[in-house]
């Protein structure tokens, strides 16, 4: 089943059509000729944001309408299920069990082929009742994948999303005061990848010969560490930046004052420094060659240098 499945170009539906669902979908379009179609799965409200749909209909691509918060798994089935390969572009902002009840759908459809929304860290790696208790769904999203055979199932790893790391709300880069927060120690390393990217690559790992089946895939921009940020921003913008290092115990205690701050929680995990960062040499992208936007050249792009 699998030599068939192989040998025919899939209907794949995105879920989503946030900053991360639209590179997606930008991504398949590129590659649209080895698809058999692509669609996005919206809520009645996206429709209303007239910026994402005018990009949507340029793009070619259809759209499929159901809210993912109010439907039952079910329900979400009956939609699902017209597709070969679902990807899920809806992160934790969709609400708590999201993903396990879009998982439930993707196996009670029988979807031949699902991603996960897992574009992210390595969840295995960090293991369960870390400080991001979310994070705890993920892991129940890989049980119920391992656990089953009559879906395939691939995870894209990408580390953290490379603007995230330099958002002033994450706390690492305070452009005005010129100054590194490192989470753990200026020696702790963290993966990232940009959206764009994301989408690129994810495509392409959708689209590889031989197939992905049942395996975590890693992508990376860039790995490095809070003290090779401090160095890139002191080359980007020109200025000297102060490197100060904020422990563990300090996070952790700062997240017991604030104990429903998920800033705080990701704070948290990433300076414990593991399943956060990878070596891009063993990356699809870093094994097959492939261009990818390091941090320096985003900052390069996006950052104020006055």
């Amino acid at each position: 089943m699998q030599a068939a499945i192989a040998n025919v170009k899939p209907r794949i539906l995105v879920i989503g059509a946030g900053e991360l669902g639209l590179a997606v979908l930008r991504g398949l379009a590129a590659r649209s000729t080895e698809l058999a179609s692509v669609s996005v799965l919206l809520r009645e409200a996206a429709l209303q944001r007239t910026d994402e749909i005018e990009v949507i209909k340029q793009l070619d691509i259809a759209i499929e309408v159901a809210d993912i918060a109010d439907a039952s798994a079910q329900a979400l089935a009956g939609v699902l299920g017209r597709f070969d390969t679902v990807i899920s572009c809806v992160g934790f902002t969709a609400g708590r069990g999201t993903q396990r009840k879009l998982t439930e759908a993707v196996l009670t459809a029988g979807v031949q082929r699902y991603v996960p929304w897992q574009f992210g860290v390595d969840y295995d790696v960090i293991g369960r009742n870390s400080p991001q208790d979310l994070f705890d769904e993920q892991l129940d999203v890989r049980d119920l994948l391992r656990a089953q055979t009559r879906t395939e199932w691939v995870i894209v790893s990408t580390g953290m999303f490379t603007s995230f790391l330099f958002d002033p709300s994450f706390g690492v880069v305070d452009l005005p005061a010129r100054r590194v927060n490192a989470l753990g120690s200026l020696d702790t390393a963290v993966t990232v990848t940009t959206a764009r990217d994301i989408g690129t690559l994810t495509a392409t790992i959708i689209l590889h010969s031989p197939r992905f089946i049942n395996q975590v895939v890693y992508t990376a921009g860039d790995t490095l560490t809070y003290a090779d940020l401090a160095d890139l921003l002191e080359r980007v913008t020109g200025h000297s930046f102060e490197r100060r290092a904020l422990i563990v115990q300090r996070l952790q205690a700062d997240l017991e004052q604030m104990p429903d701050d998920n800033l705080r929680k990701y704070r948290a995990v990433f300076a414990m420094g593991r399943g956060v960062a990878w070596d891009i040499a063993q990356t699809y992208n870093g094994v097959h060659g492939l261009a990818v936007t390091t941090a320096e050249a985003w900052a390069r792009a996006h950052l104020d240098r006055a």
